[in-house]
């Protein structure tokens, strides 16, 4: 038996890790992007999946063993897909700005990693429209929906009240038609983490078999999945890393300075703080998914509403950084209020989620 308020509890710290991971990143320093992001990634991507397995599973590698070839490919093949949309989510935030960059990425990632899976596998109809667990799953969907949108709409009003160099240093390369595609793209591609996890999911049967615990079946599948991610970020930094010549960072030796910087040469970055601010960063982005597969262990047969409750999640956390971080500082009060009512709606989604579910008896 699951227990959805747990399952809703557990998706609230995935999103909170998910929204925090990035703030450590703001401390590093005289580190190139591809330096510290593939630095934190190894961290998230291939150390905590592998040590957290290891210590929560029955004999991981007894499990993967067990598991049929294709089992253990397609999660690592939509893991790669899902590295796809994480380095293009950063390109729609050049091209659309954060806010309705965030609305169509985060939109499309909500819509399609709730939905695909239950048509994929049939369910559809009879479990989605025909019980009401169902018909709650997908009013939460439809009510996450206008709360992203209304959220949105408050960055786009934030955005406007700036002034014309403020506009143009934030989103200077605004291209509506370039970066809809590329949001698509980074949208869908984010999605394909819960296809990654639906895959993968023979593989909760084979560890739960062995002993190991419902909180902790979902950790192997994890493994497989971030691999793939590690796979896409880590061929793409190695590009970055080899045409910038930049791997000396590592080892001390300082950035190359921006054209406009003074004449009195680089500093050398603070190797150890560098290290421990990515290794935070980067066991912060684990522990998102680290809590989905808890969550979705709580959330019955209706898992497949985690990916909904994990979205909203990240942008309820997400935006209460940025009041934290007085990103919102300049913006009127009703824009302030418009924020406030859209993580309220967020908020309620996630109640009507976890309510839907125990009416699926959370079994």
């Amino acid at each position: 038996m699951g227990n959805p308020v747990m399952g809703v509890l557990f998706h609230w710290l995935g999103g909170l890790a998910s929204a925090s991971f990035y703030v450590p990143y703001r401390g590093v320093k005289r580190w190139s992007w591809e330096i510290y992001w593939l630095t934190g990634g190894i961290f998230s991507w291939a150390i905590a999946p592998w040590l957290f397995a290891s210590l929560q599973t029955e004999d991981l590698l007894a499990v993967l063993s067990e598991a049929p070839l294709p089992v253990l490919l397609w999660p690592v093949f939509f893991g790669i897909l899902w590295g796809f949309g994480g380095l293009t989510y950063g390109l729609t935030m050049r091209y659309l700005g954060l806010s309705l960059g965030m609305a169509v990425v985060l939109g499309l990632c909500t819509v399609f990693g709730t939905l695909i899976p239950p048509i994929f596998n049939g369910e559809f109809v009879p479990r989605l429209l025909g019980t009401p667990a169902g018909q709650f799953t997908l009013l939460g969907l439809a009510v996450t929906a206008v709360g992203i949108a209304v959220v949105a709409r408050a960055g786009s009003a934030k955005d406007r009240a700036q002034s014309e160099a403020e506009r143009v240093a934030s989103i200077a390369e605004f291209d509506f038609r370039k970066g809809l595609m590329v949001a698509v793209f980074s949208g869908i591609m984010s999605a394909c983490f819960a296809f990654g996890l639906a895959a993968g999911e023979p593989i909760k049967a084979i560890s739960a078999a062995h002993g190991t615990g419902p909180l902790w079946t979902g950790l192997p599948v994890l493994c497989l999945v971030m691999l793939g991610g590690l796979i896409t970020n880590g061929v793409w930094c190695a590009i970055l890393i080899v045409r910038n010549r930049s791997a000396g960072q590592w080892a001390g030796l300082p950035a190359p300075l921006p054209a406009n910087a003074p004449a009195s040469g680089p500093d050398r970055p603070p190797l150890l703080l560098n290290f421990l601010l990515c290794a935070i960063a980067g066991m912060a982005w684990y522990f998102q998914f680290f809590f989905y597969t808890m969550g979705e262990s709580q959330m019955g047969e209706y898992g497949y509403s985690s990916w909904t409750l994990h979205m909203a999640s990240i942008i309820i956390f997400g935006t209460l950084w940025g009041f934290a971080l007085k990103e919102w500082r300049g913006a009127a009060p009703k824009v302030r209020a418009t924020v406030w009512a859209g993580v309220g709606l967020l908020v309620f989604a996630t109640i009507i989620i976890g309510y839907g579910n125990s009416l699926g008896g959370g079994a």
